[in-house]
């Protein structure tokens, strides 16, 4: 799996055929998406929706938008965050691990995973976080099968939706 760092915002437009594979990543995960509430038809999920949220999930400084490829397709991407905007959290957080649903239960998840935290780790980083949502079990049950332990419980500052924290220590 290699990873490819992307700098997609408002001053970049995403090349066409870029953009369809990640609309086609997105639609991909319906389920996560229904659950998320994120797109407003999660059986409808465009390329200007897409790049809208890319747009505003990078628009952070410390944000890092990662294309996971394999075999040259693309079949995941991560987004993390260098800082968290609350001063006192002193760790990265991944904002986002997507796997294309069609490559689920292959292994590209824990590999997109531990390329992430490798990132973090090489650049001196001592743990990671992440929130689940509330509603998404199998999403805490992957990450806790990772070594992520649930630290708290809160909600969302985007859309205030219910979630789990977890923390990694690297």
């Amino acid at each position: 799996m290699i990873l490819e760092p992307l700098s997609p915002g408002p001053e970049r437009e995403l090349p066409g055929e870029l953009l369809t594979e990640l609309t086609a990543l997105y639609a991909s995960n319906r389920d996560f998406h229904a659950l998320s509430g994120e797109f407003p038809d999660p059986d409808d999920i465009r390329p200007e929706q897409v790049a809208a949220a890319l747009a505003e999930d990078s628009a952070d400084p410390s944000a890092e938008v990662l294309l996971a490829r394999s075999e040259g397709r693309l079949v995941g991407l991560a987004i993390t965050l260098g800082h968290h905007p609350d001063p006192a959290d002193p760790d990265p957080w991944i904002g986002l691990l997507m796997v294309d649903a069609s490559a689920h239960r292959q292994g590209h998840g824990r590999r997109l995973a531990a390329l992430v935290e490798d990132r973090f780790r090489a650049s001196g980083r001592a743990a990671v976080r992440l929130a689940v949502l509330e509603n998404n079990p199998g999403a805490l049950a992957f990450w806790t099968a990772l070594g992520y332990e649930v630290i708290d419980h809160r909600k969302d500052r985007q859309l205030g939706r219910p979630c789990a924290v977890l923390r990694k220590e690297l």
